[in-house]
């Protein structure tokens, strides 16, 4: 019985936290990188208005580029599975692109061939993620009384 209402007590805080915080729960410690090199300098550092603002356009942006994505693979169904030709205004045909990506099955091939080990991988470039903070996630300053010895 205690067991039960553990879990039921566990799964009603997952429920909370995918609510108050949903990506905290996708989130570990690990996920952060070191910043580039070109960071602003203590001199350079906009305003925090101005930061705000720029992420604020940035979310906005980066919904409507999520909601685009999810529009076009959907219309992406219906038309990859059309034969090419002409239908009303629109033709539909494949072609060749001038993107290229390594082909790793041959890759990994000729290195077992020549006993060079595993195919040397390197980690993508870090992703730009921004997040707006809850009300109360913001820290305000405290004013606190100074107490001077007399």
């Amino acid at each position: 019985m205690f067991q039960r209402l553990a879990r039921t007590a566990r799964t009603v805080a997952a429920g909370l936290r995918s609510v108050v915080a949903p990506a905290a729960l996708v989130r570990s410690l690990d996920d952060t990188v070191a910043d580039p090199a070109d960071v602003y300098t203590d001199e350079e550092m906009p305003s925090a208005e101005a930061i705000e603002e720029a992420a604020a356009a940035y979310s906005v942006a980066a919904d409507q580029a999520r909601a685009a994505d999810r529009s076009k693979r959907q219309t992406k169904k219906v038309l990859g599975r059309l034969p090419a030709g002409l239908y009303g205004r629109f033709l539909v045909e494949r072609v060749r692109t001038s993107r290229q990506t390594p082909d790793l099955e041959s890759i990994r091939a000729t290195y077992e061939r020549l006993g060079l080990g595993p195919v040397p991988m390197k980690d993508c470039a870090a992703s730009l993620r921004i997040t707006e903070a809850t009300p109360a996630a913001v820290v305000k300053p405290v004013a606190r009384p100074v107490l001077v010895a007399a």
